[in-house]
C-alpha cells in the first residue's frame, strides 16, 4: 500500500476579502473581493496608487482588522472572524509586520523591543537580538530609544522587531521608504535570504527594487486587483 503524501498548505491565502468603512450615509469600499495566495518562500510585492487599499489588505492579512466578508487563513489556521485573543496568538505564532509608524514602543531601546516580540512568541533557537540588529545594519543603535533615532534607523530597527518571531509570513508597508540606496540593497538581500529560508512575503510598495527582488508584483486600485 503506498503511503499518500499531504501538500503543505500555502503559508497565506485570501478568499474574497471585502472591507468597507462608513462615514454617516456614505459607504467607502476599500477591498472588493480580493483574493490572494502566497507559497513557501514566495515574495509577491503590491503596488497601486494611494488610496487603493494596501494598507487595509495588510492590515485584514495580518489579523490587525476584520474583514466584512471573506477569510485569510495563515499556515492552515484561519485568522479572520476569531477572537482577539486567538488572532494575538496566531499572529506572534507566525506573523511579522511592519507598518511605517507604530512598529516600536517608544518606553523600550531598540534591543528591548526585539526581545520583547521574541519573549512573546517563544524565541528558543531564533536569531538573538544582537544578531537581528546587526543584519539590517543597526547594532551601534541598539541602546537607543525610538525618539533617539532617525526616519531610516526607524524603519530598520522596525523590520528587526518584524522579523524577530522568524515569522512563517512578513508583511511590510512601504519597508524601505525611508533608508538610503545602500541599506535599501542589504536590507533586500536579507528578505531574499529569509525567503529563501522559507518566510513567505507580501511587500506594499511603491519601491522599483522592492519589485524587482519579488517573484510576483500584483496591483491594486480602488480596491480590486487589475492587470
Amino acid at each position: 500500500m503506498t503511503a499518500q503524501t499531504t501538500t503543505p498548505p500555502p503559508r497565506l491565502t485570501a478568499d474574497s476579502l471585502y472591507r468597507f468603512f462608513r462615514a454617516g450615509e456614505e459607504e467607502t469600499f476599500a477591498l472588493r473581493g480580493v483574493g490572494l495566495r502566497v507559497e513557501k518562500g514566495e515574495i509577491v510585492a503590491v503596488t497601486g496608487p494611494s488610496g487603493s487599499g494596501k494598507t487595509t489588505l495588510l492590515s485584514c492579512l495580518a489579523g490587525l482588522d476584520e474583514p466584512d466578508g471573506g477569510t485569510v487563513h495563515v499556515a492552515g489556521e484561519r485568522l479572520s472572524h476569531q477572537q482577539e485573543h486567538l488572532r494575538s496568538r496566531l499572529r506572534a505564532r507566525y506573523i511579522g509586520v511592519l507598518f511605517q509608524s507604530g512598529n516600536l514602543l517608544d518606553h523600550l531601546t531598540v534591543r528591548d523591543n526585539v526581545r520583547l516580540v521574541q519573549r512573546l512568541s517563544d524565541g528558543a533557537g531564533r536569531p538573538g537580538a544582537q544578531e537581528l540588529l546587526r543584519d539590517v545594519g543597526i547594532a551601534p543603535r541598539a541602546g537607543a530609544l525610538p525618539r533617539q533615532l532617525s526616519g531610516g534607523e526607524a524603519a530598520r530597527a522596525g523590520l528587526a522587531v518584524a522579523l524577530a518571531n522568524d515569522p512563517a509570513v512578513l508583511l511590510a508597508d512601504e519597508l524601505t521608504g525611508e533608508i538610503d540606496g545602500e541599506t535599501e540593497r542589504r536590507v533586500l538581500a536579507l528578505l531574499r535570504e529569509r525567503a529563501t529560508a522559507g518566510t513567505a512575503m507580501v511587500l506594499v510598495t511603491h519601491s522599483r527594487a522592492v519589485a524587482a527582488v519579488a517573484d510576483r508584483v500584483l496591483r491594486l486600485r480602488d480596491g480590486r486587483w487589475v492587470r
